[in-house]
């Protein structure tokens, strides 16, 4: 029978939640101070135990994740969200004149249709 881990490295498991896609952007995320336990900045060795709160700045954006189960082996995603709970607030909704200020000039025939829906909904 398998003990029961208790402690498991924080860029192990990072990589092991799917939070980062390879243990060395783990461990180099870490060394850069992007990832925090409970506000500290950590050293990839840091051990992680269950109840903490953990800050990362993923290549997706900032996630906050409570720590609810240890695991130091990379599985299916379905059995890594079981490892901890999701804070992250949800996006901005983005603002649908972006498209208008992101290009300069002559909008293309695609951005006129978005402009001309636009117009439709708000006017």
């Amino acid at each position: 029978m398998k003990p029961v881990t208790t402690k498991v490295r924080i860029d192990k498991w990072l990589w092991a939640t799917r939070l980062y896609k390879h243990r060395a952007s783990a461990t180099r995320a870490c060394a850069a101070g992007h990832v925090k336990i409970e506000g500290q900045n950590v050293k990839p060795s840091k051990a992680v135990l269950v109840g903490q709160h953990i800050e990362a700045f993923t290549p997706g954006g900032l996630r906050i994740v409570e720590v609810q189960a240890l695991s130091d082996k990379r599985r299916s995603a379905s059995e890594a969200e079981k490892l901890y709970i999701d804070h992250t607030p949800p996006p901005e909704p983005k603002d649908p004149w972006e498209i208008v200020e992101a290009r300069a000039g002559r909008p293309s025939p695609r951005d006129r249709r978005k402009l001309k829906q636009l117009k439709g909904k708000l006017w």
